[in-house]
């Protein structure tokens, strides 16, 4: 299973890389396809990313439930297939809503982050699963590595040469899992599609249901809308805070995200085996709280750069929430798990945006009563603590 593992990996990858491109770039794509102000531009990049992630709270238990019924294979391949074509009319786009239409594709082909994770549940035996979801987020700070770092640096030849680069690897990776891709779901654990089931709301109450599962899907939720305060203004907050350019900003994003790849990749399985998956979350959550609370009174770019290594070790939380979950969930609600953990990971995506780009404006927009850029970053820390203290009252799941 070598090789399909790693086209898995893969796949995740860039998924994230359609977040992480567009950050270093879009605020002077978005100036150059609709003019106004940086501030301005924050706000209509709040609407973009909001776009791309409600299509990954719609559609991200419906490619659940579809690689339940019809398999995994299928599901990856054909959505890698139209991610490639999406890219490249991203990278044809003049206006700012061929833009927009380009994101909420884009955010129906990143949701088989779902169908992935499934995958890694067929897979895994339970004492291997926050390891394994944790190479998942491993692939994920790879994709945010290398999604910043080429839109930084392929910023010189013009904001649209990114996208054909995504364009052309999308291609590439399709290409790979034709050939090596195996299908994981068989008659044991099957379950048929129902279109009602695979309703976001209606996906969320079955698995709630489950024992022990609601208050995870609560502080799932809380923690991701927190995190996503980094993606949602980090390149507006750095642009104005410390004045860096798209090259700074992808260097600092990509920082970020190796960072994230090795605390995923490589502490979690001895953070889990040695500490336990509770105490696990209960130390990233503190570690996110108190990066935020730095960050928002930082004025040193060179300080913050330094944060970045304490920043990722709040990473450890994700794979070990997504491992408490999965091992109380039958086998044949795997990809129904994992797309109600992308609907709520999206459904942060469509709340954090548009929260923390529009607190940034109003805290940065010139003639401001408050000056306070990093206002963001005070809100993300006082809903992380809501959700450290749920996760802390909650009764431990079982194996």
């Amino acid at each position: 299973m070598r090789l399909p593992f790693l086209f898995v990996l893969a796949t995740v990858m860039i998924d994230a890389m359609g977040i992480g491109l567009v950050l270093p770039i879009m605020p002077e794509l978005i100036i150059d396809v609709q003019g106004g102000t940086l501030a301005s531009a924050a706000i209509w990049g709040g609407v973009l990313s909001t776009a791309f992630a409600a299509m990954q709270f719609i559609f991200g238990p419906i490619l659940g439930n579809l690689s339940d019924a019809f398999g995994r294979r299928g599901v990856l391949l054909v959505s890698l297939f139209v991610m490639s074509l999406d890219y490249v009319v991203m990278a044809l786009a003049g206006s700012i809503w061929l833009l927009l239409a380009g994101r909420i594709v884009g955010g129906i082909t990143a949701a088989t982050h779902s169908t992935a994770a499934a995958f890694m549940a067929d897979v895994s035996k339970p004492h291997e699963k926050a390891a394994n979801f944790g190479l998942l987020g491993a692939a994920f700070g790879v994709g945010f590595v290398l999604g910043p770092v080429i839109g930084g640096l392929l910023s010189e030849y013009g904001t649209r040469a990114p996208f054909w680069a995504a364009a052309a690897l999308s291609a590439i990776t399709f290409g790979v899992g034709l050939m090596v891709m195996p299908e994981t779901v068989t008659d044991k654990n099957r379950r048929p599609f129902s279109l009602r089931r695979a309703n976001p709301v209606n996906s969320l109450r079955a698995i709630a249901a489950l024992p022990g599962i609601r208050p995870m899907l609560w502080v799932y939720f809380l923690y991701s809308v927190s995190i996503y305060v980094y993606p949602a203004i980090w390149a507006y907050f750095t642009a104005e805070r410390f004045g860096w350019s798209p090259q700074m900003i992808g260097v600092s994003l990509g920082l970020y995200g190796i960072g994230m790849a090795a605390v995923q990749g490589g502490l979690i399985r001895p953070a889990t085996r040695f500490l336990g998956e509770r105490v696990t979350i209960l130390l990233g959550m503190v570690f996110e709280i108190v990066s935020f609370l730095l960050l928002a009174f930082l004025t040193n770019g060179i300080i913050a750069l330094m944060l970045i290594p304490i920043t990722a070790i709040g990473a450890v939380a994700t794979p070990a929430i997504q491992a408490l979950a999965s091992r109380a969930t039958p086998d044949s609600q795997q990809g129904e798990l994992q797309g109600v953990l992308t609907s709520l990971h999206a459904l942060s995506m469509v709340i954090s945006p548009v929260v923390m780009s529009s607190v940034f404006a109003w805290f940065a927009k010139p003639g401001s009563a408050i000056y306070f850029p990093g206002a963001p970053f005070l809100l993300a820390m006082c809903l992380m603590i809501v959700g450290l203290i749920l996760f802390y009252r909650s009764r431990p799941i079982s194996a």
